[in-house]
């Protein structure tokens, strides 16, 4: 990357990354599943953290979007550098823990583990769901400064529970968006980026966009592709978005990364950050300027 490095910048971004994950995901979470009609007859514009949704969430609780992304961080600093086992271990902890959400794939790929101590679930095509991406924040905060091996790294732990290749590259490109956002690159420089996912899987294609968010992970990014190049702050970005409703925690959350990336702590409505768990908020920080001083970035 031809972009100067400014550390205490990125260490900032990285953690607007992580608490914008969270922020997108409790934000996103009471309306997964809705229509975006059936948002607008109950909340005409959802732009609170309100809870509530077919979980029953508290204001501010986070699902498994958060809750895996935590997992591999987790797994990360404490084995002081790249530990697919580790993640793989965390995630078992995780589902013994009876999470208030986890989605299928996710949940056969960790059992597998459990029971066999597989690494990488085998192919399916019926596995391009959005689970991976979901939690590609730590992966992407670990590899900046070194493309190879974030292109390693994503696909190894999208491995775990998901084995597609579209699945693949949106959690390469994701990664990608996040380290230019955290170099303080430009939107019009994102957008090439996207663009380049797109040349290489025309499906991803967002413009224009048809409006579907749903768990596949085509629909996911092209929502959150359309949403956030649209948008013109984080909020903006993260009520367009989880207004589509869909599998609405997981646009919200992704969203949210790589707008909290982008746009900067600044950015992210104190009157959201008040609903959101302290120890859940105090934790992402920690473990995000800890992912951040791993990577090949700030050991050079």
């Amino acid at each position: 990357m031809t972009l100067p490095i400014n550390l205490p910048d990125i260490r900032s971004r990285a953690a607007a990354a992580f608490i914008g994950l969270a922020v997108g995901d409790a934000l996103g979470a009471p309306v997964e599943f809705m229509t975006a009609g059936e948002i607008a007859a109950k909340y005409g514009i959802l732009s609170e953290i309100a809870g509530g949704g077919w979980l029953r969430l508290k204001p501010g609780q986070v699902t498994d979007d958060t809750e895996m992304s935590l997992c591999a961080a987790r797994a990360i600093v404490s084995a002081g550098g790249w530990s697919l086992e580790g993640i793989a271990g965390e995630f078992a902890a995780w589902l013994r823990s009876k999470p208030v959400d986890v989605g299928d794939t996710c949940r056969r790929g960790i059992r597998n583990f459990m029971l066999k101590g597989v690494l990488e679930t085998p192919f399916n095509q019926w596995d391009g769901g959005n689970g991976a991406a979901m939690r590609m924040l730590p992966t992407a905060l670990f590899t900046l400064g070194d493309d190879g091996l974030l292109e390693r790294c994503a696909v190894e732990q999208a491995r775990l529970t998901h084995n597609h290749p579209l699945s693949d590259a949106a959690c390469i490109a994701l990664g990608r968006l996040v380290h230019l956002s955290l170099l303080g690159a430009s939107k019009p420089r994102l957008r090439r980026e996207a663009e380049r996912l797109i040349a290489a899987h025309p499906t991803f294609a967002f413009d224009p966009y048809r409006g579907l968010a749903t768990g596949y992970v085509v629909d996911t990014m092209q929502t959150v592709f359309h949403h956030f190049f649209r948008g013109r702050t984080f909020e903006e970005c993260l009520v367009g978005t989880v207004n589509q409703g869909g599998d609405a925690d997981t646009t919200g959350a992704i969203c949210g990364m790589l707008a909290g990336a982008f746009y900067g702590m600044e950015s992210i409505p104190q009157r959201w950050l008040k609903k959101m768990d302290r120890r859940v908020m105090d934790e992402i920080s920690e473990l995000s300027e800890r992912l951040i001083v791993l990577s090949p970035a700030f050991r050079e």
